[in-house]
């Protein structure tokens, strides 16, 4: 799986804390999983455009 996030625009949100290494994988899973659901959602209504309201 390619990576979703950047992780520099990660680190840049998260200033003020401190970022484990693995955070980036776990994050780039969560956005992985809510692309794939959003398409789902849209396929289900006889859409291919994926629309803020799919989330």
């Amino acid at each position: 799986m390619s990576d979703l996030i950047v992780k520099a625009a990660v680190k840049d949100a998260l200033s003020d804390h401190n970022v484990s290494a693995d955070f980036y994988d776990a994050l780039n899973e969560e956005a992985a999983e809510l692309l794939d659901d959003a398409a789902e959602r849209a396929e289900a209504n006889d859409r291919k455009t994926v629309q803020p309201r799919d989330l």
